[in-house]
């Protein structure tokens, strides 16, 4: 096949640098969650860390939409494990001259994630700090917690929703303007598909990831630790409406933020929607490594994910 390949990325090197300092005093990190055997089924726990000027401006949403994508964020690593909610820790960090209101206005946002996705606020922590900043700990329950790995050759690859909007929003945030309704929607106030990620893992899913990075870097990431290739149909994208860029495909393809679910299948499955939420079939695995994305047929290039370190 010509063309080019995409590897796992700077983010899967790093992990695998800090595993092998870590040693025998490591579990098995890299996942979206860590999965502790428990009775008939498991519990599940993941934590994700939102920083302003990183991962959200204040020029761009309020602070309960802060505190609600910052919590949606760490939430969607149990939709990616086909694990329920519980209920979250939010370890909130603030400028030392924030009001009461205002930390009360971010905590809302938090609760009302935690709300939607059938889980409470359980505690946390607060501190100062030269930022707006939450590291959010989250805690579930999974009959069959799904992992990166685990995809085969021969399974099917799918993907919830609709991909790129949150991407355009910041694209229009950073060109001056002001971005459409919709699509500053879906940056401000993304969903965690936990109900999708409860049924995909009743189905014989076999490995899923939430998209966070972009869809080709996040395809990366399951490759690598599936042991497996995977091809991407562009041309099969679901990209959402509101995108208006000449190469709308792509765009989404190298967007991130999306928090929609890339999943592995086995070949004969076959839905148009779970949970309410549209499924669509976008590629497939195969032997080999890493990730091609295809038009037509052939091999075609894009730009690197989302990296914290570049």
């Amino acid at each position: 096949m010509s063309g080019s390949r995409l590897g796992p990325g700077a983010e899967f090197e790093r992990i695998r640098a800090i595993a092998a300092a870590l040693g025998d005093h490591g579990g098995d990190i890299g996942d979206d969650c860590v999965v502790v055997p428990d009775g008939s089924g498991a519990l599940v726990a993941s934590t994700d860390t939102s920083t302003e000027g990183v991962h959200f401006r204040l020029d761009w949403i309020s602070l309960e939409e802060a505190g609600y994508r910052s919590a949606m964020a760490a939430l969607s690593d149990l939709a990616a494990a086909g694990a329920t909610v519980t209920g979250l820790l939010a370890a909130l960090s603030a400028p030392r001259d924030a009001t009461g209101k205002q930390l009360a206005e971010f905590m809302k946002g938090v609760g009302d994630a935690a709300a939607l996705t059938g889980g409470l606020v359980l505690g946390g922590d607060l501190t100062a700090s030269d930022a707006w900043s939450a590291t959010i700990t989250v805690l579930g329950r999974a009959a069959r917690p799904l992992r990166r790995k685990g995809a085969r050759p021969g399974d099917s690859l799918w993907v919830t929703g609709v991909l790129g909007g949150a991407r355009a929003a910041v694209q229009a945030w950073l060109a001056g303007s002001a971005p459409d309704p919709a699509l500053r929607l879906a940056f401000a106030r993304p969903e965690a598909r936990t109900t999708a990620g409860v049924w995909l893992a009743s189905h014989d899913a076999t490995a899923m990831i939430d998209l966070s990075d972009g869809l080709a870097g996040d395809a990366g990431h399951l490759a690598a630790a599936s042991g497996v290739a995977i091809d991407i149909d562009l041309d099969l994208l679901p990209v959402h409406g509101a995108v208006t860029e000449a190469d709308r495909a792509l765009f989404a393809a190298a967007g991130g933020e999306d928090y929609e679910l890339l999943v592995t299948l086995p070949e004969t499955f076959t839905a148009d929607q779970v949970a309410g939420v549209p499924l669509t079939r976008i590629g497939r695995v195969s032997e080999g490594k890493g990730v091609w994305l295809l038009r037509e047929g052939k091999a075609v290039g894009l730009p690197q994910s989302y990296n914290h370190f570049a």
